[in-house]
């Protein structure tokens, strides 16, 4: 993340040249900068204010095809977090293109963009965000309300990927009743519900147990046949079973863009 005051410049515009050219891109950041902009004080006595620029995004390109598992790494502050938001459309881009299945983001009111994730992005958060009150096929079928699916295809289609997951035996189960794993899958499940071209996890095993972690890049690799698959992690294990890894410093990239 960097931090400038008042105007903020992008450098030269470059593009990827490593990808792979054999699949479709699912999502595409081209020259992609994300910048928010504040009111700070510019003196001791707080009598003058001046207008801060942090950048947390800048300049960045990226390409996700079909059947691809792409890591995100970096530390803190290295504009992951940003990324993710943006590959996710639930932030557009201050400057530069982001298209999801060929459709520009930016181009899009949010009531078009929240129908754009639904119908072509799953995403799974580290913490689960699992409503517990609801059983495991609850939860899955959750999304399936706004599709407009009856009560029977919803049921039907949550218990189908809850037993895909490893979880058919667990379907009646709440989270509270669940290891931390189980609740992991329930909330992979409840994200590949809508069929997304595009699954995005945020730290996916940073809760989980070595084991437990393995099992879940495990099933990862297995749904690559259905979407293309995008993970931010710090844990090496995980970033090592992945195709390929998009390396963030200071809100630039950083790797060599293979």
């Amino acid at each position: 993340m960097r931090i400038a005051n008042s105007t903020t410049s992008t450098g030269p515009q470059t593009s990827e040249n490593a990808d792979n050219q054999q699949t479709a891109p699912v999502v595409q950041c081209q020259n992609v900068t994300r910048s928010y902009t504040g009111r700070g004080s510019g003196s001791l006595l707080g009598r003058k204010e001046h207008t801060q620029t942090v950048t947390a995004v800048s300049d960045v390109s990226v390409t996700v095809r079909e059947r691809e598992l792409v890591g995100i790494a970096g530390p803190s502050g290295s504009g992951k977090s940003t990324l993710l938001h943006l590959l996710a459309a639930l932030d557009v881009p201050t400057s530069g293109v982001v298209t999801v299945n060929g459709t520009d983001t930016s181009s899009l009111s949010e009531r078009a963009l929240a129908r754009m994730r639904l119908n072509n992005i799953g995403i799974v958060f580290q913490h689960f965000y699992l409503l517990p009150a609801l059983s495991a096929r609850a939860n899955v079928a959750l999304p399936l309300v706004e599709l407009g699916l009856s009560r029977k295809e919803r049921r039907s289609r949550a218990s189908t990927l809850l037993e895909k997951v490893g979880l058919g035996d667990r379907e009646s189960h709440k989270p509270s009743e669940l290891s931390g794993g189980e609740q992991q899958r329930v909330a992979i499940a409840r994200a590949l519900s809508t069929k997304p071209k595009l699954l995005i996890a945020d730290e996916p095993t940073g809760e989980l147990d070595t084991e437990t972690g393995a099992s879940i890049l495990d099933l990862f690799d297995d749904l690559r046949d259905e979407c293309a698959l995008v993970v931010a992690s710090h844990d090496q294990q995980t970033l090592d079973r992945m195709d390929r890894v998009v390396r963030l410093q200071d809100g630039e990239r950083i790797d060599d863009h293979a």
